[in-house]
């Protein structure tokens, strides 16, 4: 005997990504009238609770809206489960429940811990993201990835879960320190690689510009990004196939954030590393032009994000190499990586955007970048 239980069903989880200068003056009364809750917790991290947390907070008060901010210690070894359960009984204590909505708001880190707190509290609530770093802005609030880290996994526990809005304040860029440009540049030639050999070249020729943060430049860049971002999630929204392109230069680049513990590299400045020496594996399968791999390295090089395996005992190949295997993406003990075969376009062998590498060549290729 059984019972069946019927659950089909349709759900629009689409949503618009709204980028607008000065919106960051008037964000609390434009998330109110997008009418998402009946109240709003704002998770933020330490550093952006002092910047803007607690101004927002007042926009909030100001237009009578109920809101509270929840905050925690800014930081990636910060983000972790114990940090969520804290975040998730404040948010109990404070009384928000099954209608509220959690504004996330903050770089990578925050977000993702914001947006895993809302996708769980109550078995889920409703979330808007509010990024404030370029990295954020370009890739990490799009897309409705929430998680996590264990202690040997980045992102190890998650949902995917997308986000009501996300609300993309320029100004925010004004006052981010150089380092933080540059980690986020290194998504946005991911970004590049993935999809678009034109913006690639565009990058080349504008680096400059970037990196003094040019404002007309930048909303641009960051404009562009989200649209790639958007028509990678359309075609895959949880990472069945397609979307593992964007996971270009993250096998490695966790592997040695990991390593650093979090400390000696920005997520950007991890990817980097990993972007060129996935590129190396990729021309060692003879996908990749020896000449496209040189574009890569000098183009992140320009940036000056890094594009060696850093020295030293802790960051040993093959540590790296053991590594990659507790990475999320790994099925069946099998690592799987995402390749380009040429700028602008990722490698496909029939349709599977995951390839299987032997250890032989990966570890030729972090000997070649080390």
């Amino acid at each position: 005997m059984k019972v069946k239980v019927n659950l089909k069903k349709k759900i629009d989880d689409g949503y618009d990504i709204l980028i607008e200068t000065g919106l960051s003056k008037k964000l609390a009364e434009t998330i109110a009238n997008d009418n998402f809750g009946n109240s709003y917790c704002i998770v933020t991290d330490s550093n952006m609770e002092r910047i803007f947390g607690k101004k927002l907070l007042q926009q909030f008060k100001k237009i009578k809206v109920k809101a509270d901010i929840v905050s925690f210690p800014a930081g990636e070894k910060n983000k972790n489960l114990k940090t969520a359960e804290k975040i998730l009984n404040q948010m109990l204590a404070k009384g928000f429940d099954r209608k509220s909505c959690v504004v996330a708001l903050g770089g990578g880190i925050a977000g993702d811990v914001a947006g895993f707190c809302a996708a769980t509290y109550l078995r889920g609530i409703k979330f808007v993201q509010v990024p404030t770093t370029l990295l954020a802005m370009v890739d990490s609030s799009i897309g409705g990835k929430t998680g996590v880290n264990l202690s040997k996994g980045k992102n190890s526990v998650g949902t995917f879960t997308q986000p009501q809005r996300v609300y993309v304040c320029p100004e925010f860029l004004d006052s981010l320190p150089q380092r933080e440009i540059r980690n986020g540049l290194a998504e946005v030639v991911k970004h590049a690689v993935l999809r678009d050999a034109e913006f690639f070249d565009y990058l080349d020729k504008n680096v400059q510009k970037l990196l003094v943060c040019d404002k007309k430049i930048l909303v641009k860049v960051v404009m562009k990004n989200c649209e790639i971002k958007a028509r990678v999630v359309e075609k895959d929204e949880k990472e069945g196939n397609y979307r593992r392109i964007v996971n270009f230069g993250h096998t490695i680049g966790h592997a040695i954030e990991i390593l650093g513990n979090y400390k000696i590299h920005g997520h950007g400045e991890a990817i980097a590393i990993g972007m060129v020496v996935e590129s190396e594996i990729s021309k060692e399968l003879g996908l990749l032009k020896e000449s496209e791999v040189e574009k890569i390295e000098k183009l992140l090089h320009k940036i000056g994000l890094p594009t060696r395996v850093p020295k030293g005992k802790n960051y040993d190949l093959n540590r790296i190499f053991e590594l990659t295997k507790s990475d999320k993406k790994t099925i069946s003990g099998k690592v799987y990586y995402s390749l380009p075969e040429k700028i602008g376009k990722m490698y496909s062998k029939k349709g599977n955007f995951g390839n299987q590498v032997d250890k032989n060549i990966v570890m030729k290729a972090l000997r070649r970048f080390s």
